[in-house]
């Protein structure tokens, strides 16, 4: 008999001439296998061939649960659970530990003893050079020069294996001398709304989204400053070790280099013929008939798309010829978001964040909530109680709020948990410990974006009314859905003090117009002109004071700016409509809910876990 898979048992074989059997793990003895020198195959007791060992008869079909009783758990290498890893998968893990340091050098004397960061230092510098961003010149007596540090990363990929060491040459910013070194530093960057927009759209359109990355992007942008900087350590000129360097273009590390880019990389797609975005200055978009291309900036990083694949391959082509770029290839880690681009839907998640979340504040073995909020507890600030670490409270709030980035069943407990980081209590603490314990044991919740959806946009706001025990002011929350996706939400807490019911949701339904309005202007860039709006709320009340052009004497002390609701609902540019409480979406954002209704309100709001 052939086997592919044979174990011998080394403890029970001896080393001199006289055979033993060799026993099964569950006490069957293991039959003699022996191969014919003439045919090539094995027979069993055959007098004319001569047996080789003593080995088992395996079943291809079988398992072979024995394998692992034979080896110690100490002569394992890594998780004994983990499984068996593929050969792509050990072949990538073999080049990640053979040709990349796993150790991040904290002074550039380290790194300059370790060739992988001597090699990734050099190639920094390469980049300089193809990029001819500076000019080597005498050291000027009356001007300022800025001096430059050594920044060292190790860059991993979604499973966290360190994939590249990345040496980053920055120049010192905060020597810089404003109308001197540099001017204007603003440069837009896209919100995660614009992120979560996108995704939507490319469901509604029914095409995938990819992403490149542009190598050393600060390294393209032109100065209009005369900047000086000093020669880097460890690679200081023998010839000339006084001179300086003149930088031609930006720098990593300067105030204006994000800038700099910025408008280098909007002039190149302006004069190819792109249209960048009215509200959203990061989003450019072509059109050609009845095709779209939309491409969205996020520094260095471009996510684009369009309804025709050629165009795709078009874009690529024409920026690695411009800058030099890298193609990344469908959509799938951007700004840590995990994202699943499936055939009918995209899955946004944050679960490796999570879960980095959790163990950075030792919780992970802490018991799983059913809910992020207990229905019946109110947080106040507490005077009596005991004051905690404040450093540590606001680590755990601060990091909570970007997990809401694709998490919104918990942004009413960290907004609740953000208000007391001023003087955190013993009760705070404790809130705070239970959602981390909730995100714990939903690690692997995120948000569904399904390919069966429209473009009509929709919103829901919501209200409680003097929810906060301390000044009595309510909260205001609301979630916007382009068809069946949900994009944006918000939670806050009023600024004025609200006498009625009424007037919270009133308030409220103000803010949710205005989120509208501006959601709206950013569709017309897509193309989508939404005409007369639809907002819910569920309470008549405030839907007639909307309605009503004279403002009465006890809406007087409410800001001046939520009355904009009652303009937008003269001019149907919105349309106020009734729903009932028990169907509002909206109160997912304004007070706590048990596990149960927390369950049914996730879900109608596409929350789901993964399979």
């Amino acid at each position: 008999m052939e086997s592919s898979n044979v174990v011998f048992d080394d403890t029970r074989l001896k080393s001199n001439d006289h055979e033993e059997e060799v026993i099964f793990s569950d006490g069957s003895p293991l039959e003699e296998v022996v191969v014919s020198p003439n045919v090539g195959t094995s027979n069993v007791n055959n007098d004319d061939t001569q047996p080789i060992d003593r080995v088992p008869l395996l079943d291809s079909k079988e398992p072979a649960p024995w394998v692992r009783k034979l080896h110690d758990k100490e002569d394992i290498i890594g998780e004994v659970n983990e499984g068996v890893r593929t050969r792509r998968q050990l072949a990538n893990l073999i080049s990640y530990t053979c040709y990349t340091s796993q150790i991040e050098p904290k002074k550039v004397e380290e790194a300059l003893n370790d060739e992988f960061w001597v090699l990734a230092m050099q190639e920094e510098l390469n980049q300089f050079e193809r990029n001819e961003v500076w000019t080597l010149v005498p050291r000027p007596k009356t001007t300022n020069v800025i001096g430059t540090k050594w920044i060292f990363r190790n860059k991993s990929d979604e499973d966290g294996n360190i994939v590249r060491n990345k040496a980053r040459l920055v120049a010192q910013g905060y020597s810089q001398i404003e109308g001197i070194d540099f001017e204007e530093t603003f440069a837009p960057v896209a919100r995660l709304e614009f992120i979560r927009l996108l995704l939507s759209i490319s469901c509604v359109h029914k095409f995938k989204l990819h992403q490149m990355d542009v190598n050393s992007a600060f390294l393209n942008g032109f100065l209009q400053e005369e900047v000086f900087v000093e020669q880097p350590k460890g690679f200081v000129d023998a010839h000339h070790p006084n001179h300086v360097y003149r930088l031609k273009k930006a720098q990593y590390g300067l105030k204006q280099a994000p800038r700099a880019w910025y408008e280098c990389l909007t002039q190149f797609l302006v004069d190819n013929n792109y249209t960048r975005g009215s509200v959203d200055k990061t989003l450019f978009i072509k059109r050609d008939n009845d095709e779209l291309f939309i491409a969205q900036i996020y520094v260095d990083d471009i996510v684009f798309g369009s309804t025709n694949n050629t165009k795709v391959q078009q874009f690529v082509d024409v920026m690695s010829h411009e800058f030099e770029m890298s193609l990344v290839g469908e959509l799938s880690y951007f700004l840590g978001l995990q994202i699943r681009q499936m055939n009918d839907g995209i899955f946004i998640t944050q679960a490796k964040y999570a879960k980095n979340l959790v163990k950075k504040f030792g919780l992970e073995k802490a018991k799983h909530c059913d809910a992020p909020m207990s229905t019946t507890l109110k947080l106040s600030k507490d005077a009596r109680s005991k004051s905690v670490d404040q450093t540590l409270y606001r680590g755990m709030i601060g990091s909570l709020l970007y997990l809401t980035a694709s998490r919104p069943d918990i942004s009413f407990s960290v907004g609740v948990c953000a208000r007391y980081q001023s003087d955190p209590k013993e009760s705070h603490l404790s809130s705070v410990k239970r959602v981390i314990r909730f995100v714990n044991g939903t690690s692997n919740y995120g948000i569904w974006y399904s390919f069966d959806t429209n473009p009509s946009l929709v919103g829901y706001s919501d209200a409680d009314w003097a929810g906060n025990c301390d000044d009595r002011k309510s909260t205001s929350g609301g979630c916007f859905f382009l068809g069946n996706n949900l994009v944006s939400w918000f939670c806050k807490k009023q600024n004025s003090i609200s006498l009625s019911t009424a007037e919270a949701e009133y308030i409220a339904a103000g803010s949710g117009c205005t989120q509208l309005i501006w959601m709206k202007q950013m569709l017309v860039d897509y193309g989508f002109n939404q005409g007369t709006l639809t907002l819910f709320c569920d309470n008549m009340s405030a839907i007639n004071i909307s309605k009503n052009p004279v403002q009465h004497s006890r809406t007087k002390h409410i800001d001046i700016c939520h009355h904009f609701i009652r303009e937008l609902v003269e001019n149907k540019c919105i349309v106020l409509e009734h729903v009932g409480t028990n169907d509002q979406l909206a109160d997912l954002f304004t007070k706590p809910l048990d596990a149960t209704r927390f369950k049914t309100l996730s879900r109608s709001i596409g929350i789901c876990l993964v399979e």
